[in-house]
């Protein structure tokens, strides 16, 4: 284990390793989307057994957050990748396999299992090295993480459009994206510097004990479940417009289908565009107030475009939606990794809430809308934005903290 601070091309190059993997993990989770429809084809399945191996990626994904802790906790951050991202590279082959080449479903499922399983983990300890690395810059960065993140799911989308209208088999397809991401992110984690215990680094057989009490403690710190609060709000004002826009804005203001996924696109156009600019203006006004800005933003948006007259206005609301829903996840998981000691607990903690929240919110909002209506459920959104915005004074930063106390 290293005792001596990065020099600063170490630092750079370890920040463009992370930026590569949240990247990377776009471009997968995106290229496995864009296949979906060939999928359901070449299996020979319905509705109900897509919604199976959707629900094998979910609830893979979750018991991978869960797990990160303990990770952490026996082999470091850095090794703890080292194993999560083969591991994902293979469920990805798995994958690749069961839904072309031998065309088995449940060889599907088990390999979708195994990749959500990989990325959750991968997605907790990533954001730990996130923010040990704005730490280590003194500037907010996680929200532009988050941002290569979407820029690698447009990416990844965007290869998959050539891909199918090249006619390439699905096996080929995921494969060929299964070995650049091990050949990418392997490389990547040689940038990685090998950190102390107290950076929330590598850990030692004679610390795991204490270190797997003080993580399962994180349960018991009111800021915890406060910052959870923030992520689950901005969690489901993000996913209720990936999942239900389009929908609202067919079924709930009768517009064309084409005008629906307008709409989406305007909202994640501006969700990525701030979150790719807005750390200067976290830097200069402060986390929290940050945060409660975006969520009055958020909140008069959806209002906006719930009883939106016209179109036009209704494209505004979207757009202050967007804005507005940007920065609360990745500024959530920067709160919870402002004490290095306990990064990867916290971390954890604070992504469990969230992915709660994008895996069960769709199917319970869905639920809600078939008895009242889509634009009133909508109105629940709302409420959880506001809470979201209530919570914030959680992502205060720590003594210490060098990151999101703003300097206006």
């Amino acid at each position: 284990m290293t005792t001596t601070a990065p020099t600063r091309p170490q630092l750079v190059h370890w920040r463009t390793a992370v930026f590569t993997l949240f990247f990377m993990c776009g471009i997968v989770f995106a290229s496995w989307a864009a296949r979906l429809p060939a999928v359901k084809v070449n299996l020979g399945i319905d509705d109900f057994q897509v919604g199976i191996l959707l629900f094998a990626m979910g609830a893979g994904s979750l018991t991978g957050v869960m797990l990160a802790n303990y990770i952490v906790t026996h082999w470091g951050a850095k090794r703890g990748l080292s194993g999560t991202v083969v591991a994902m590279g293979a469920g990805l082959m798995i994958v690749a396999l069961g839904v072309d080449a031998l065309l088995s479903y449940p060889l599907a499922v088990a390999g979708l299992a195994l990749t959500g399983m990989a990325i959750g983990s991968t997605d907790v300890m990533m954001n730990v090295e996130a923010a040990a690395v704005e730490q280590s810059f003194g500037k907010t960065l996680m929200p532009l993480f988050h941002a290569f993140f979407s820029f690698g799911t447009v990416v990844g989308a965007a290869i998959g459009v050539g891909i199918v209208a090249w006619g390439v088999r699905v096996t080929w397809h995921l494969g060929a994206v299964a070995l650049v991401w091990l050949a990418i992110a392997v490389f990547a984690l040689r940038y990685f510097p090998a950190r102390t215990l107290a950076d929330g680094g590598d850990a030692t057989p004679a610390t795991r004990g204490e270190r797997l009490h003080a993580a399962l403690a994180v349960w018991r710190d009111p800021r915890t479940y406060a910052i959870g609060a923030i992520i689950l709000g901005m969690a489901f004002a993000e996913g209720s417009a990936s999942d239900w826009l389009a929908i609202a804005a067919v079924d709930g203001h009768n517009l064309s289908e084409a005008t629906g996924a307008i709409f989406l696109t305007v909202f994640s156009i501006a969700m990525t565009t701030f979150r790719a600019l807005g750390g200067p203006a976290v830097d200069w006004i402060g986390r929290v107030w940050t945060l409660r800005i975006l969520a009055v933003m958020a909140a008069a948006g959806l209002v906006t475009f719930i009883l939106a007259p016209n179109l036009p206005v209704a494209f505004i609301g979207v757009a202050l939606w967007g804005l507005g829903a940007s920065l609360g996840f990745p500024l959530g998981m920067s709160a919870a990794a402002d004490d290095p000691a306990k990064a990867a607990a916290s971390v954890s903690a604070a992504a469990t809430i969230g992915y709660v929240a994008f895996l069960c919110g769709p199917p319970v909002l869905g639920w809600i809308s078939h008895q009242i209506g889509i634009l009133p459920t909508l109105w629940i959104i709302v409420a959880l934005i506001v809470m979201s915005g209530f919570a914030s004074g959680a992502a205060k930063p720590i003594a210490g903290s060098k990151v999101g106390a703003g300097h206006h």
